[in-house]
């Protein structure tokens, strides 16, 4: 008996380890490696069991390690990136392509979305390129050269600098020819504040997720009054949801040099010059110093930038999110100038009640200071005199000029015995005292953010309720110093600042409701309502001060011409709109939008506008004849129509109301300030009197 229970023991305990050998034997370890088409590593790539939980993400270098069954099949993910599979091996290279540059499956257009295939008007909708290498200030700097028919010239070479962005030319000689700019859905304006270049500076490059840019009248006509110079939609980047939580960081540090300099003479080539003319006993070679200075070496230096980016992001059941922070440092290659910015996002993406109402959270904030340099150094830098140097040990440069050498003249005009030589204006400025001597300064904040709604009816899953409430809070400031040493302002000197703070608060609401009816038809039918309000406020001061050697006691330290002004302004809009899309035999396409805007702008008797469109489309690739012809990637013709408007035609908020405002013996109309009724009005008062209100 006790032989037999050890028997069945001795076998229970055989069949036990054999079968933990054999599940043992079913999983293999896995290491991996995650790169993209460029070979570089792709940090924080989600790298799971597929139909499982089971799963990980890759470390800095893109690699992983994985228990998994003999026979998975592992499933590779990053945003940005096109998903994919490979079968479970000791070892496996997974390779990631590019969510492609140009975006393939859903286009963001105005007030919704659209199949690229089946797009109407000219769109062009593009990703950010992951293989663009270098330092990247500005949302515009990634559109350059990347978009047809949209043309970005930069508007000099200062850090920060904008561009003059322009949609297949201008469409106005006197208006503005700016784009609309949408972020998250919130329409910008184009007035900006200190320090800022355009509206795109409000956003880190690195949150971007893609470009889309409507070009032709069907598709900027739902944007009614402020589309006649094209539209660019920006949609910034969200969290995945079920993704497991993910940071990371990139950074890069980029040098910039003058690429080439003007060819001028040195010292002693201009000495020989004027000894040649004028001879060496001449007035004009007595006024030659025996430096050999480079104008162009003193102003200029290699300009050394970095660029930090850190990004958290992940999901939380059904709550997507993405938190990130931007820091950039960016100096120019004329000496004093530099740009510095702090930027910081959060993106959260709930969804409830079996995603029937999905919710998109979008907040940035950003501080960006600025220095500017004295773009008149680089005008000076060629054509000073290269015989003289930067500083020099004459009593009077010291005393007047602050040690830099000058070309100087009698002070006499300046009525002050304690000032007796003040620049010479027929010279040009020392280079270098031109930069050193002029501290220009603006500090800009801004505070960016929106609320999306959208909420899938559950007796009607076809028709969708969507609102999106947003803001734009920003505020600049610029000082600008001037020394009384300086060429420019020699003497008074020059003090003051600027300072602009605006908002622009916008509700936009809409239904929508798209149907497929068999395989034949497709309805996409859209109606809403906007309101926007915008609102700004500029000041600004300016003054000189009496040196305090000045011979009048009373005026030592004192300021001299202090200026000082300040406006504010608001203007509202209120919109309708609607789009038709149609798809019979996805082949054969129809859309037509309508948008009726009212503007404060214009007068009530012509306040407001309406502005139709229609396009049709005809994917000829998808017909039988042409279906199999495989030298054609894709074939669509399409016609649009469309009519769009531009209300900023003129400075200022109300330019259709006739003002008169007070003035120095003048009485000037129109104007904008101290605005009087007609009949505050002097009877047989004339123009060009030295009478004033």
């Amino acid at each position: 008996m006790k032989k037999s229970l050890r028997l069945k023991a001795l076998l229970t305990l055989l069949v036990g380890l054999f079968l933990s050998i054999g599940a043992f034997a079913q999983q293999i370890a896995v290491k991996g490696h995650v790169k993209d088409t460029t070979g570089e590593p792709v940090i924080g790539a989600n790298v799971l069991v597929k139909g499982t939980t089971n799963g990980t993400i890759t470390d800095f270098d893109g690699n992983f390690m994985l228990n998994v069954p003999k026979d998975a099949i592992l499933s590779v993910s990053f945003v940005g990136y096109k998903s994919a599979e490979v079968k479970a091996a000791s070892t496996v290279m997974v390779t990631l392509e590019d969510d492609s540059q140009v975006l393939d499956a859903v286009v963001v257009i105005g007030y919704g979305s659209v199949k690229k295939n089946d797009m109407t008007g000219s769109v062009t909708a593009i990703k950010p390129d992951k293989l663009n290498k270098g330092l990247i200030t500005n949302a515009q700097d990634m559109m350059t050269g990347k978009i047809a028919g949209v043309s970005v010239i930069s508007k000099g070479g200062a850090p920060g600098e904008g561009a003059t962005i322009r949609i297949r030319g201008g469409s106005s000689l006197t208006a503005e020819n700016d784009p609309l700019i949408v972020i998250d859905g919130l329409a910008m304006d184009n007035k900006g504040v200190k320090g800022l270049a355009n509206p795109l500076s409000m956003v880190n490059p690195n949150d971007i997720e893609s470009f889309t840019v409507l070009k032709d009248a069907s598709a900027t006509a739902i944007y009614g009054s402020r589309a006649s110079n094209g539209v660019i939609i920006i949609t910034t980047k969200k969290g995945q949801a079920g993704a497991r939580p993910t940071i990371s960081y990139d950074g890069n540090v980029s040098v910039s040099t003058v690429k080439s300099t003007v060819d001028v003479m040195d010292g002693d080539q201009f000495r020989s010059f004027i000894k040649d003319i004028w001879g060496e006993d001449s007035e004009a070679y007595s006024k030659l110093g025996n430096a050999n200075t480079d104008w162009q070496k003193e102003i200029f230096r290699p300009a050394v930038s970095t660029d930090h980016n850190l990004t958290i992001s992940g999901g939380l059941k059904n709550m997507p999110y993405r938190v990130s922070f931007g820091y950039t440092n960016q100096n120019g290659i004329v000496k004093t100038s530099k740009f510095e910015r702090y930027t910081a996002s959060v993106s959260l993406a709930p969804s409830f009640f079996e995603d029937h109402l999905k919710v998109n959270a979008n907040l940035k904030g950003m501080i960006a200071k600025n220095r500017y340099a004295d773009g008149s150094a680089v005008g000076s830098a060629v054509s000073f005199d290269p015989t003289q140097s930067v500083r020099s040990d004459d009593p009077y440069h010291q005393y007047y000029f602050d040690g830099y050498f000058q070309w100087n003249t009698d002070a006499s005009s300046l009525n002050d015995d304690t000032w007796k030589r003040t620049f010479n204006s027929n010279a040009p400025g020392n280079p270098v005292a031109l930069l050193e001597e002029k501290d220009d300064r603006a500090i800009s904040k801004s505070l960016i953010g929106n609320l999306e709604l959208d909420y899938k009816f559950h007796f009607l899953p076809d028709l969708h309720a969507h609102v999106n409430g947003g803001m734009d809070f920003s505020t600049g400031k610029q000082y600008t110093d001037v020394s009384p040493y300086s060429s420019t302002n020699n003497y008074y000197g020059s003090y003051g600042w600027e300072q602009k703070d605006k908002y622009n608060l916008s509700l936009n609401a809409y239904l929508q409701y798209s149907k497929d009816f068999t395989d034949k038809h497709r309805f996409d039918v859209m109606a809403g309502y906007e309101w926007q309000h915008f609102h700004d406020t500029s000041d600004q001061e300016y003054w000189g001060l009496y040196p305090l050697s000045n011979n009048v006691v009373e005026n030592r330290g004192q300021r001299y011409n202090n200026t000082s002004s300040g406006s504010a302004t608001e203007s509202y809009l209120v919109s309708f709109f609607g789009r038709v899309n149609y798809t019979l035999l996805d082949r054969y396409l129809f859309t037509a939008t309508v948008r009726q805007d009212g503007s404060s702008r214009f007068h009530k008797n012509n306040r407001w506008g309406l502005f139709p469109s229609f396009a049709l489309g005809w994917k000829l690739k998808e017909e039988a004849f042409l279906k199999d012809v495989d030298v054609l990637s894709d074939l669509k013709l399409r016609l649009g129509y469309g009519i769009t408007g531009q209300q900023n035609i003129n400075s200022g908020d109300y330019p259709y109301l006739a003002v008169y405002e007070t003035n120095k013996g003048l009485l000037s109309y129109p104007g904008r300030r101290n605005h009087l009724p007609p009949e505050c009005i002097q009877p047989g008062l004339e123009m060009g009197k030295d009478d004033h209100l």
